[in-house]
């Protein structure tokens, strides 16, 4: 038994979007259990760029009891459909990983087994003909599209102010009776024996006690790195982007129901347009730019006046080898880093909460629910790392140095053998539990340049005509809301006004 006393009291070390997950998420769901204290000070900053999400967090916010034209209003948030990325094959070319499902896949037959057979795969824009969210995207169109239809559905996520929602769970997680204390972190008490942490002594010399600890302290990992030594795991040969630019602007005239990723010769840019402004960024590889140039690329490719100037984060992609290590849970980046091309980072942090839940020790730290605990996360992180891989290793790109050392390197053995798959004949597997679907694996290996030589043979189990025949019905069905549709901007100006 590694904490032998009842989970009485978490105390969680930083707020900010992960600590403000963490506080929201337990106490609605633990309740009078447990007793939530929040440390955090207003004089040490946050990230905060983690502006674009993916359809998970609408979980979290119904699991919360959230309004949602009430969130879209106070977070000043936007709908997302799907990511647009440019340049990343080659330059001039882009492609779509939206979050609806291409087609309708039959019995044991992926919808792009019949695409291939009737050709449609050798035009690899044909694809995304069949995608109700990416004909939206391209067209600036949304509604909540009710139907008992799946053909029709529409999965979306949101773009929001990373810093509004965590001002937004803060009233939310104190309504429940969270307990926010303001103070910054002088001394660490742990025990002489286990080396559990006991207590934060803050400056003004308030002790705070607590059973387990959450540690949100961003990279720094107060508490799971600079006091308990975990250590950390690099991927940093894989993923070589280890700075980034962030920087706001001035919205569009007209909001794109989308991201943008935007490759340039040593990174990409992001555009993630909001209510109120535009989120943009490099994310970039020092080895490859300098500072200087770095701000220049992004400055210079801005599509909106800038409203501040740029500000630098440094990362190292990886995570921590252990992610709960005796009573101390990090999560957000404190657990680890993986850049946010595909729009990750809130989800880490939603999804370490929900385990934690499904794993809260209330009669005791055992090593077997630390040990399930770490299993999971490692597995998680590691299937989301191939799927970012993949945008960088899969490219015809050979005009800078950058790229033509993602081409050349070496790739984890998880994902050689599942591009192997799909070259082969569009075989795709979903491994237990990863977060992206097949649907996703394919919009960027399709993406990304890989056409597979052949299709599954249960695709010639109807004849061809019958497959063109309903490749023509399914693409008039998916076309067919589209013009019917309000734009964007004009749901948005509706639904946020509901519910005033």
């Amino acid at each position: 038994m590694l904490h032998s006393q009842p989970i009485r009291k978490v105390v969680i070390l930083g707020g900010g979007t992960a600590g403000w997950i963490s506080a929201a998420l337990l106490k609605k769901l633990l309740g009078e259990a447990v007793a939530i204290e929040l440390v955090e000070s207003e004089t040490i900053g946050t990230v905060g760029v983690g502006e674009a999400t993916i359809p998970p967090i609408q979980v979290l916010n119904s699991v919360l009891g959230i309004n949602e034209a009430e969130f879209l209003r106070e977070t000043k948030a936007t709908i997302k459909l799907a990511i647009r990325f440019e340049n990343w094959k080659q330059q001039g070319h882009q492609y779509y990983h939206s979050f609806g499902a291409i087609g309708k896949s039959m019995a044991f037959c992926h919808f792009h087994h019949l695409l291939k057979r009737a050709g449609g795969l050798n035009d690899e824009s044909q694809l995304w003909q069949y995608d109700l969210n990416y004909l939206c995207a391209e067209a600036g169109k949304f509604a909540k599209i009710k139907t008992k239809d799946p053909i029709i559905d529409m999965p979306y996520a949101y773009h929001f102010d990373a810093g509004l929602y965590a001002q937004y769970l803060r009233k939310f997680s104190e309504k429940l009776g969270v307990v926010r204390t303001e103070g910054l972190v002088e001394q660490v008490v742990q025990c002489q024996q286990s080396g559990n942490i006991q207590a934060l002594v803050l400056k003004s010399g308030q002790k705070v006690t607590g059973d387990l600890f959450i540690d949100c302290s961003g990279f720094k990992g107060l508490l799971i790195q600079d006091t308990l030594r975990t250590g950390y795991e690099d991927w940093s040969h894989w993923l070589q982007c280890d700075s980034a630019l962030a920087v706001p602007s001035e919205r569009h005239e007209k909001t794109a129901p989308y991201t943008r990723s935007i490759a340039h010769s040593a990174g990409w840019q992001w555009r993630i347009p909001l209510q109120h402004r535009n989120g943009n960024g490099l994310v970039y590889s020092s080895s490859h730019y300098s500072a200087q140039e770095a701000a220049d690329v992004l400055m210079s490719n801005l599509d909106t006046k800038p409203l501040a100037d740029p500000k630098l984060i440094r990362f190292q992609t990886g995570r921590r080898y252990q992610q709960w290590h005796k009573n101390v849970i990090a999560v957000g980046l404190a657990s680890g880093f993986l850049e946010p091309l595909e729009s990750t980072s809130i989800h880490l942090i939603q999804s370490a909460v929900v385990r934690l839940v499904h794993l809260f020790p209330h009669q005791g730290i055992t090593t077997d629910i630390v040990d399930e605990y770490n299993k999971q996360s490692k597995v998680e992180f590691e299937q989301i790392r191939d799927f970012l891989i993949l945008h960088y290793h899969v490219t015809e790109r050979t005009d800078s140095q950058f790229w033509r050392d993602m081409r050349a390197m070496e790739i984890p053995d998880s994902l050689r053998h599942k591009i192997a798959l799909f070259q082969e004949n569009g075989r795709l597997f979903r491994d237990q539990n990863d977060l992206f679907l097949e649907n996703s694996w394919l919009q960027v290996m399709v993406g990304q340049g890989i056409i597979p030589k052949d299709y599954h043979p249960t695709a010639n189990s109807m004849s061809l005509e019958y497959i063109e025949e309903t490749l023509k019905k399914i693409k008039a069905i998916k076309a067919d809301p589209v013009s019917k549709l309000p734009s964007h901007d004009e749901f948005l100006a509706h639904y946020c006004q509901l519910g005033k």
